[in-house]
């Protein structure tokens, strides 16, 4: 159990429910906890729709908690207006997976990053502004000759770094990293993963890392956090996790990789997961996941597993291990 001190986020029974109508809602997000350590990096995976974005866009108070609490640096962040996150959001930022629509066009590389330096009054003149600005440009792998130019003139992973740079810029404590690189050719991926743990290093920024790509996860993150329609299925240290995956679901995951040794390939024990994911506005009652696992019982489609500990701080919520 990390000491208390060195908790960064803390995130209790976090909940969002969308309304769609005839009163129906959409469970994007139910009853989700975990822990994130100063410096230290989750990952939270799981296939398209899982709610890993919601999470992260609830977190950060994009959008507004149903239920739950959200714990940031000791202060209860769940329910403050914004004039009361103002202060708090210089201190936790966000880096979104689209570089195309998260730049504002209209404005220059440097106005871009300048615009959070003047909205917490860290400066009071574009020439103050440089000082900043041009600095971070080089620091994520750009020059000072990008300030003056529009985001449509840069490439996908140059964006993706005006991005980050705009995150960075603050100094935050807190990154929450939105599929970073999914919408990256993967010769820039690794470039830009690099740059992330290399700036970590550097500074002791905490990152909420979501992505469905297991294999990226592994290489950036301390912990791994499985979601599942909503809900958190299985959470521990990265290596384990793919040492010893617990939940029937993780196991699907882990089993989709592709392995590029044919030999290696062969040897792989195939654990597909079957079907489609349910309707989150009709979500399978009890354990969510007994429609489409190989190993449900009775017992899977009455009462839903709690996420609980298996021993050496693996958390998994499966009756297989009642």
């Amino acid at each position: 159990m990390a000491d208390d001190k060195q908790v960064l986020l803390e995130v209790k029974n976090l909940t969002r429910y969308f309304p769609v109508g005839r009163g129906e809602r959409v469970h994007a997000v139910d009853h989700v906890s975990f822990r994130l350590e100063r410096g230290k990096t989750l990952g939270l995976v799981g296939e398209s729709g899982c709610g890993k974005s919601t999470t992260a866009r609830t977190i950060i108070r994009i959008y507004e908690p149903t239920e739950g609490r959200i714990i940031f640096d000791g202060q209860d962040i769940s329910h403050l207006s914004e004039r009361e996150l103002h202060p708090v959001r210089k201190h936790m930022q966000m880096i979104f997976q689209d570089p195309y629509a998260s730049l504002n066009a209209r404005m220059t590389v440097r106005d871009i990053l300048a615009e959070p330096l003047f909205a917490h009054k860290l400066v009071k003149s574009k020439e103050e502004a440089g000082g900043f600005v041009y600095p971070m440009l080089e620091k994520v792998g750009l020059t000072r000759e990008h300030a003056n130019r529009y985001a449509h003139e840069f490439s996908g992973g140059q964006r993706q770094r005006v991005g980050i740079a705009r995150a960075l810029i603050l100094k935050p404590e807190l990154v929450i990293c939105d599929e970073p690189i999914s919408a990256l050719d993967v010769s820039i991926q690794a470039q830009i993963i690099n740059l992330l743990r290399d700036y970590q290093e550097e500074s002791g920024t905490a990152y909420l890392f979501i992505a469905h790509d297991l294999s990226m996860v592994r290489y950036v993150s301390d912990e791994v956090g499985v979601m599942y329609l909503g809900q958190l299925v299985e959470l521990c240290e990265a290596e384990e996790i793919y040492a010893h995956p617990l939940h029937p679901y993780t196991r699907g995951l882990l089993g989709a990789i592709p392995v590029a040794n044919p030999k290696l390939a062969r040897q792989k024990v195939k654990s597909s997961i079957e079907g489609d994911i349910p309707s989150p506005i009709h979500p399978p009652s009890a354990c969510r996941f007994h429609t489409r696992c190989p190993f449900a019982t009775e017992k899977c489609k009455e009462e839903e597993p709690v996420l609980k500990d298996m021993g050496g701080g693996h958390l998994c919520a499966c009756h297989l291990y009642d």
